[in-house]
C-alpha cells in the first residue's frame, strides 16, 4: 500500500472502548486515513474488543473468520485486533489467527497509525507493553469536527480493586488518572464542539486522583466542580464507580451541582455478603445501601443503575434470595445482570461452579425484578416535566429521541428539534426502554 487508505472500525463492549476507537480513529485520521463503514471496502478494519463477557476471545475468532473471504479478494487489506483481548491474548492471536497482521492493547493506540504503516509492508506485530508516558499525552488533540450533542470522556484507566471476577486489573493495568488540566482542556475542546454533555469514564472513575492544576491532587468531585465551569457544557455524569470509592464531597457534590445529572450507576453485584467477600467486593450489602440512602438525602430524585452477577461460585438460593432483597430495597430504575463466567487468570476462574440451570433461572427471575422495576420507574415518570437533550433523529419520521436528566430515554415528535436541543419535555407515555413526550 501506497500510503493511508481507509480505515474500518468496529466496537464491542463498555463505553471507554466507545472513546478508545474515537480516539483511534482520530489518531489515524491525523496520519492521513479516511474511514469507511464497509469493511469491503478498506484497507485497514479494526477490531476493537472486550473481554468482560464469557467466551469474548472466541466471538473474536469467529469475526476474524468472516472477514478472511475479505483479505483473500484484497492484498492490501490488512486486519487489526485491539482492546482487551488483544490484551489478554497478546502474541497468542497472532499464532492462532494467520488472517491477522497487528495486536494493539489498550495502551499502545497512540502507535496504531505507526504499526499501521509497518503491517502494511508485510510485518506482524505485536504491541501489548505499558508505556512509561501516558498515551493520552502521545495521542493528537481531539479532532475539531462535531460528533454529537453527548460525548465520552475517559479520565481514568485501569483499576487497583482485584475483583475475583473481573479481568480489568489485567487487560488494562493499575489506577491511573490523567490530569485535571488535560481533561478540563479536552473538555472545552468538545463544549466548543456544541458537546452540551459529557459522561467522564474509567474503569473506577470515582477512584480519579489526577495531578492538579495547583499542585495537589483533585479527587473526581473536584474535577467535576471545575467542569461544571465551562461555558455551553450543560450536563456532567460519570461511570463506572465502585461503592468504596464514593468519597464524602462526592455524594454531597450530587446535591449541590446542578449540572451533575441525578444517576448513579454504581454496581453492587450481589446482595450476600458471602458472595460479596468471595467476589473480594470490600464493602456488604448494608454498606451498600446506607451508601444509597446518603446519595438519596443529598439528591433525593436521583435515579439508581447497578450491576449484578448471578451463579458466581458458591452461590447458594439464600445467597440468591439476598440479591432480589436488595433489589426491592434499593428499587432501582435500571440495571444490567449477567451469568458468571470464567475470565481466565482471575481467582475465581478455578473455583466450582454453580449448576448452570440453576444459574440460568437465577438470572430469569433477577431480570424479571428488575424488569418489574424499571417499568415502575418508567410510568411514574408519566404526567411529570423532564429536561431532554435531544440527540439523534428517533425511528419514526419527524422525531427526536434523547436522554432525560435521570438517563432515561425519551422521544418526541416535533419537525423543529435538531441534535443539541435542550428542551422542556411533558411525558405522555410509557414503554418498555422508553418514555413519549411533548414538548412545553
Amino acid at each position: 500500500m501506497a500510503g493511508p487508505g481507509k480505515v474500518h472500525l468496529r466496537t464491542w463492549g463498555c463505553q471507554m472502548n466507545v472513546y478508545d476507537s474515537e480516539r483511534m480513529t482520530e489518531a489515524l485520521e491525523a496520519a492521513g486515513w479516511s474511514t469507511t463503514p464497509e469493511a469491503g471496502e478498506a484497507d485497514l478494519v479494526v477490531l476493537n474488543t472486550c473481554h468482560i463477557r464469557e467466551k469474548a476471545a472466541e466471538k473474536v475468532y469467529s469475526e476474524i473468520g468472516r472477514l478472511k473471504p475479505l483479505k483473500a479478494a484484497n492484498p492490501r487489506l490488512r486486519l487489526a485486533v485491539a482492546g482487551c483481548v488483544a490484551q489478554a491474548e497478546g502474541a497468542e492471536i497472532l499464532a492462532r489467527a494467520g488472517a491477522v497482521d497487528l495486536v494493539v492493547g489498550p495502551q499502545a493506540y497512540h502507535r496504531l497509525p505507526g504499526l499501521a504503516a509497518a503491517a502494511a509492508e508485510g510485518a506482524r506485530l505485536v504491541a501489548t507493553e505499558f508505556p512509561a508516558r501516558d498515551k493520552f499525552d502521545l495521542l493528537p488533540a481531539r479532532a475539531p469536527a462535531r460528533r454529537g450533542a453527548a460525548a465520552f470522556l475517559t479520565v481514568q484507566e485501569g483499576c487497583d480493586r482485584f475483583c475475583a471476577f473481573c479481568v480489568v486489573p489485567y487487560t488494562r493495568g493499575a489506577e491511573a488518572s490523567r490530569p485535571a488540566a488535560r481533561v478540563l482542556a479536552e473538555a472545552r475542546a468538545l463544549a466548543l464542539r456544541g458537546v452540551r454533555e459529557i459522561t467522564l469514564l474509567g474503569q473506577n472513575v470515582n477512584a480519579y486522583h489526577g495531578a492538579g492544576p495547583d499542585g495537589g491532587v483533585w479527587g473526581l468531585a473536584r474535577l467535576i466542580g471545575a467542569l461544571a465551569g465551562i461555558e455551553g457544557l450543560a450536563r456532567i455524569r460519570y461511570m463506572t464507580s465502585h461503592p468504596a470509592d464514593m468519597s464524602d464531597d462526592l455524594v454531597a457534590l450530587h446535591g449541590s451541582e446542578a449540572k451533575l445529572m441525578p444517576f448513579l450507576h454504581l454496581p453492587v453485584q450481589s446482595g450476600s455478603d458471602a458472595i460479596l467477600r468471595a467476589m473480594n467486593r470490600r464493602h456488604t450489602a448494608a454498606d451498600y445501601l446506607r451508601l444509597i440512602g446518603r446519595v438519596r438525602a443529598a439528591r433525593p430524585d436521583i435515579l439508581v443503575s447497578g450491576d449484578f452477577i448471578v451463579g458466581f461460585p458458591g452461590e447458594t438460593e439464600a445467597d440468591f434470595r439476598a440479591t432480589l432483597d436488595l433489589v426491592d430495597a434499593v428499587g432501582y430504575g435500571q440495571a444490567y445482570s449477567f451469568r458468571y463466567s470464567p475470565r481466565p487468570g482471575t481467582p475465581a476462574a478455578d473455583r466450582p461452579a454453580v449448576d448452570p440451570l440453576a444459574a440460568e433461572d437465577r438470572l430469569a427471575r433477577l431480570q424479571e425484578r428488575i424488569a418489574l422495576r424499571q417499568a415502575a420507574a418508567q410510568q411514574a415518570m408519566v404526567g411529570r416535566e423532564v429536561t431532554v437533550l435531544f440527540e439523534k433523529p428517533g425511528r419514526e419520521e419527524g422525531q427526536m429521541a434523547g436522554k432525560s436528566e435521570h438517563h432515561m430515554a425519551v422521544h418526541v415528535a416535533h419537525p423543529g428539534l435538531v441534535a443539541g436541543d435542550l428542551r422542556r419535555v411533558r411525558i405522555t407515555r410509557a414503554h418498555a426502554n422508553s418514555l413519549a413526550g411533548s414538548l412545553v
